[in-house]
């Protein structure tokens, strides 16, 4: 099991893309700085076809800085840096995506 971080925002179709189809099972996903961009409605559709069991995450600093605390899509769990320590400490390895 894997924890994924993702900066790039959702224009970076590339990075996303190759993110989203090296997730795993038991994989979780967690958005930071410019790659919270994704939680907006307008980008939900490129998470329909993860498998439920991978988790998704936003960092609640990210999402605050850029205004978008209430916009989030609904799948994605806000957490704070402890939370993002925490998620590394669970899973096997970290893999980054910029």
């Amino acid at each position: 099991m894997a924890l994924h971080t993702l900066n790039q925002p959702p224009g970076n179709t590339q990075c996303l893309e190759r993110c989203l189809n090296a997730l795993s099972d038991g994989d979780a996903l967690l958005l930071i700085e410019d790659g919270v961009l994704a939680t907006l409605p307008a980008h939900a559709s490129r998470f329909d076809a993860i498998a439920a069991n991978v988790s998704l995450f936003a960092l609640q600093a990210d999402l605050d800085a850029r205004g978008l605390n209430v916009l989030k899509d609904a799948r994605f769990t806000v957490v704070d840096d402890g939370g993002f320590v925490d998620l590394a400490c669970e899973q096997d390895k970290v893999v980054s995506w910029y």
